[in-house]
């Protein structure tokens, strides 16, 4: 007898993900089923909480800077956020945990990446999915200005590619006690591939707006290094050719694909890390999802058939202006 479709679909997930099992743990809500909803609902829908917090500016040993958001909620329990592409302080998955870690007794910390926090960086360079140099600053930083380094780490998309592949590359000696990461494009090539199609086009798109605009306003201040017109670029791997790979030293995009995709990074991580990722994320395709033999044993993975890229709305959690991986990413820490 011929199999139903459903069942077709399920086993063909499971022979994509070698193994890695589905968790059961998350439903999406019935009227943000579709990957595209999940996605956007929150964006614009998510209601921003109320935070106090403390900006402060660091200084960089090459001579640039990088802002920080502290909570002012004291506690031993310094939990580091890092944010997607082009992302911010307003962004609703970063109101969403910097909230929730508060609730939860932790003392969170924002670093935005260099020119995101609404002013221009100081040098051509930027920042990209594979710069764990910044990182490993602030978390230095973090260890002067507190007496302790970070509890933990939290990075969602670009966030979480750089926060894995600093896990994977600093292995055993990682200061860290715990991490998570949500929505990680494991493979860099996958994501500007999988970002040509159908409706994820108009994710390309609003993101390309975005820094090809910060590039016009930096290099009103400064010089650029580069000849390129950036507005012509119209594809994620033309501009990580034309401009992240040569602004950071790369012979040019696939290069910087090859050296900075956090999957290679995964087998050496000895940090207990949660990691969060749905195989519906239309930034993604489904074979981007790492198999079971490339996990490190310190690796929990949370996969879910349904959730877009960030979002993991349950009915419960739309309802109530939160998230699905907001709660997860608390319970892992809380243990």
């Amino acid at each position: 007898m011929r199999p139903s479709r459903v069942w077709f679909n399920k086993f063909r997930k499971l022979l994509l993900t070698k193994s890695l099992r589905i968790t059961p743990d998350f439903k999406p809500a019935w009227w943000l089923r579709s990957p595209h909803l999940q996605t956007l609902w929150p964006v614009f829908f998510k209601k921003r909480h109320r935070l106090d917090l403390k900006d402060e500016q660091v200084e960089l040993d090459d001579g640039d800077f990088i802002d920080l958001c502290w909570s002012k909620n004291l506690s031993d329990k310094t939990v580091l956020i890092l944010h997607g592409l082009e992302g911010d302080i307003n962004s609703h998955y970063i109101n969403g945990i910097l909230y929730r870690l508060e609730q939860s007794g932790c003392r969170p910390v924002l670093m935005h990446f260099r020119g995101c926090s609404g002013r221009i960086n100081r040098l051509p360079r930027a920042y990209h999915s594979g710069e764990t140099g910044d990182l490993a600053f602030i978390v230095e930083h973090i260890k002067k200005v507190t007496g302790n380094y970070p509890y933990a780490a939290v990075g969602f998309s670009l966030g979480g590619n750089v926060l894995l592949k600093w896990l994977g590359e600093t292995g055993a000696n990682n200061p860290l006690k715990k991490a998570a990461a949500v929505s990680v494009p494991f493979r860099l090539q996958d994501a500007a591939e999988r970002l040509e199609r159908g409706l994820s086009k108009i994710y390309r798109d609003h993101l390309l707006v975005s820094l090809r605009k910060t590039y016009h306003e930096k290099f009103k201040k400064i010089k650029s290094p580069l000849d390129v017109d950036v507005n012509q670029l119209k594809s994620f791997r033309d501009y990580d050719d034309r401009v992240t790979a040569p602004l950071h030293g790369f012979s040019g995009a696939q290069d910087y694909y090859d050296k900075c995709s956090s999957r290679q990074f995964l087998k050496n991580i000895s940090v207990p890390t949660r990691i969060i990722h749905s195989l519906d994320d239309p930034f993604m395709f489904e074979s981007t999802v790492p198999t079971q033999d490339e996990l490190s044993n310190s690796i929990d993975f949370l996969l879910t058939a349904h959730g877009g890229h960030v979002g993991f709305l349950s009915a419960s959690t739309a309802l109530n202006n939160g998230s699905w991986s907001e709660d997860k990413i608390t319970e892992f820490l809380k243990k």
